[in-house]
Order: C-alpha cells, then structure tokens, then sequence
C-alpha cells in the first residue's frame, strides 16, 4: 500500500496523521523511503520507512461503514474484562498497537466498565485516553466532522450501553 503527500494515515497507538512528506535516505550503497507523519493535535512527526510500513500497521483512515459498526459496538457490543490487571493491560496494549479501529473501541468500552466499579490505574487511564484519541480522531476524518460532533457520536453510542464518555485530559 503505498500513500501519498498529504494523506490522512492511522499510525496504530498513535492515531490519524498526514503524510507530510516522502524523502529517500541513504545507508552505505542502499537506499530507503520514508514517509514523515505528522500528528495535528501534538505536532509530532514521526518517520516510517516504505519497507516497514505494513509491519507497522500503517493505515488509510477508516471507510463509515467502520465507524458505524463501531458506533454500534460501542452501543450493543459486550465485552469480556480480565479481572487480572497485568493480563488485561497486556491484551489490551495489544490491540491497541494492532490499529484496528474495532479493537480501539474494545479497549475503550472494556475500561469505561472497569471505571463504572473502580478507579482506573494511571496506565490505564493513560490507554483509555489515547483510545478515546484514536476513536475520535478517526471518527471525525472518515465522517468529515469536526472533534466536537465525533465526540458527542461516541456519547450517544456508549449512553445506550449506560456507559458515559469521560473528559478528555
């Protein structure tokens, strides 16, 4: 898959960023390409050779049709919660360094109802963050919305599963 200047990419834990940039670096006698993200809401770049990016997990912005199953999740889905808070961070770390959009929202779900019962550890709270990040962000690109209508979409979603979206930190 191979993406160009000014796409709208999903860095996998990180979010939507935009292709600002495609550049050839030397190493010795080989040559690389690489894409250089940046990511709007910190001003992060981040580069991502050519050869690794499917590794990666680099990704085009997700179609509606994938939000719409993940609205619906988020609303009518069940999750399984690990009681064991090392196997749940793990899995959980896993799923969200797959950049699967559905796996976020797994991850985001399964944390709001841990939080219904308990207060979330710092890590914990750091990942329901950076799902709430992923899921928003994503959201408003691939429904050409701004932040504030993809947020109020994940509250309608969740406040049928009686869940309720926190405020972001």
């Amino acid at each position: 898959m191979t993406f160009q200047i000014g796409d709208k990419v999903v860095y996998p834990n990180q979010g939507v960023g935009t292709i600002e940039n495609i550049s050839t670096r030397s190493f010795g006698a080989a040559f690389e390409r690489f894409y250089l993200l940046r990511f709007g809401y910190n001003s992060v770049t981040v580069l991502v050779p050519f050869s690794n990016a499917a590794n990666i997990g680099l990704r085009r912005v997700t179609k509606n049709r994938e939000v719409s199953r993940v609205l619906s999740y988020l609303a009518n889905g069940s999750c399984s919660i690990t009681s064991d808070w090392k196997v749940r961070f793990r899995d959980n770390t896993e799923k969200m360094q797959g950049g699967d959009l559905l796996k976020a929202a797994e991850v985001f779900k399964g944390l709001l109802q841990i939080h219904l019962d308990k207060p979330l550890s710092f890590r914990e709270k750091k990942m329901l963050e950076r799902a709430r990040h992923m899921l928003v962000s994503e959201i408003s690109i691939a429904r050409n919305v701004p932040d504030v209508h993809a947020v109020n979409m994940l509250q309608r979603a969740l406040l049928k599963a009686g869940l309720t979206l926190p405020t972001s930190a």
